[in-house]
């Protein structure tokens, strides 16, 4: 359930981000959203990391959504004091990297459609994480509107459905719930 809940408000970021990217959401408003998510991916992760049952798998599911977290409390940190984000782009590449292996061995356990989805949705914020490195450190804004886009929908297939997917128990082949 912690997985739906955390996909669910991570498909509402990523949708929300890209309508801002796309100049139809003000900076300082979208910081809300960014904190907020922030918070939830925050309680998430020290819950797998330290709560009940934590293990080594829990453990590098709280790193890796910790990657999700500090990403959005950086945005909205920069939406707050104006940085440029190079610093935020930089951090990006970091994290495209870091899903590369993360996409390849998620890809090449993958039994059910749910591990399949698993290691596309990786593979695809490793891109999206790629572009803002492009975006932020590099300065290709030409890629700005791309980028939006690419982001708005990633949060409908990596995040909105598949969480609420997850929270209802409808998600074939879905995770275990307990």
């Amino acid at each position: 359930m912690l997985l739906g809940l955390a996909l669910f408000w991570v498909g509402a970021v990523l949708c929300l981000n890209g309508i801002w990217l796309l100049g139809k959401i003000g900076d300082r408003e979208i910081a809300v959203i960014d904190v907020f998510v922030g918070f939830v991916t925050l309680l998430v992760s020290l819950y797998l990391a330290f709560g009940p049952g934590a293990n080594a798998a829990t453990i590098k599911a709280a790193a890796l959504t910790l990657l999700f977290t500090f990403t959005y409390f950086w945005v909205a940190w920069n939406r707050w004091n104006g940085a440029d984000g190079r610093g935020l782009g930089w951090f990006c590449l970091f994290v495209a990297i870091t899903t590369v292996p993360v996409f390849i061995e998620t890809f090449a356990n993958a039994h059910t459609v749910w591990d399949v989805w698993f290691g596309i949705s990786w593979a695809s914020w490793g891109v999206l994480w790629f572009l803002f490195f492009l975006i932020l450190a590099l300065g290709r804004t030409n890629l700005t509107r791309a980028t939006g886009v690419i982001c708005a929908l990633q949060g409908v297939y990596t995040g909105w459905i598949p969480g609420y997917m997850l929270l209802s128990g409808t998600m074939p082949g879905g995770p275990p719930t307990t």
